[in-house]
């Protein structure tokens, strides 16, 4: 791998800094690197770097490197959906589930996956098309989550849920979380939803803030089309994509998310998944010992 690409969190003195120290090690070792053209000031191009949108970054790269938290990875992966290269996340955030390499082991673990030594799991994200009558309004794609929710008033919005054109619900509440393996320990998981292991194909249904009780998360075949209907809005509604909003909704629009394409992530040799959550999740208890 020659040819890197680099990302980080923006407006953070101290990831800025790490990218300065990262960019001349891998032009000492050789490399070609392109660097978010978004980070001005970040870094000094006329050491061998190239400026590049991270839109054209899958086209041009062998690895991309991000460092920051979860939020910045997803941010730079929407670009790397359907591309087969490998993302290596550096943890500079909190808890850091897909960006879990400690920022001290930074150059030993870039060294290990450039001779080729790297750990990689596919991640699939979520698709999903608004449409307003027979006008398709906006589409966008997910790693993480697709949510519908009220928007800034604090009324209930109401929603009808189908899978594969079967009614499931009828739900009035504050929103939905439609949630991949990789966005389950995410706000699914802040919402009461399941964690659910990234080899699983499936989808969390976690309702937010439900009126009815008796609603409570279930778990879905990712391969299956899911259609929610907008029917109740006493003021706008909004539909989300990994935090950020794609849509303003309105009464009567329907929201289809299908499974879309996969995502690459890079992580440590030795990762083990559940130890990673109890790690992350503080989970008490070790195993006994005879």
């Amino acid at each position: 791998m020659n040819h890197i690409g680099i990302s980080v969190k923006p407006n953070d003195a101290r990831a800025c800094s790490l990218l300065c120290d990262l960019h001349r090690w891998l032009n000492e070792k050789g490399c070609e690197v392109y660097i978010d053209h978004g980070l001005d000031g970040c870094v000094d191009c006329s050491a061998g770097c190239t400026r590049m949108p991270v839109s054209q970054m899958p086209a041009a790269v062998e690895l991309m490197i991000v460092l920051g938290g979860d939020g910045t990875l997803l941010h730079a992966a929407r670009d790397f959906i359907g591309s087969d290269i490998p993302i290596l996340g550096i943890n500079l955030g909190r808890l850091g589930f897909l960006t879990d390499t400690p920022v001290g082991s930074m150059f030993q673990v870039v060294e290990e996956v450039l001779a080729g030594n790297l750990k990689t799991i596919r991640h699939f994200s979520l698709g999903a098309e608004v449409w307003r009558g027979d006008v398709m309004l906006a589409s966008g794609n997910a790693m993480n989550d697709v949510v519908i929710e009220r928007s800034i008033h604090p009324r209930m919005i109401g929603f009808e849920m189908y899978v594969k054109g079967q009614f499931v619900f009828r739900m009035r509440g504050d929103g939905l979380i439609l949630a991949t393996p990789a966005g389950s320990t995410a706000y699914a998981l802040s919402a009461g939803g399941p964690i659910v292991h990234p080899s699983v194909n499936a989808v969390t249904v976690v309702p937010v803030c439900p009126h009815t009780l008796s609603n409570r998360p279930i778990v879905v075949p990712a391969d299956d089309e899911i259609e929610l209907r907008l029917v109740e809005a006493p003021l706008r509604a909004a539909l989300n994509m990994d935090g950020l909003e794609l849509q303003v909704l309105e009464q009567g629009d329907r929201v289809v998310v299908r499974k879309s394409g996969g995502i690459t992530l890079v992580y440590l040799p030795d990762r083990h998944y559940y130890e990673v959550l109890r790690t992350k999740l503080n989970w008490a208890g070790q195993v006994e010992t005879s």
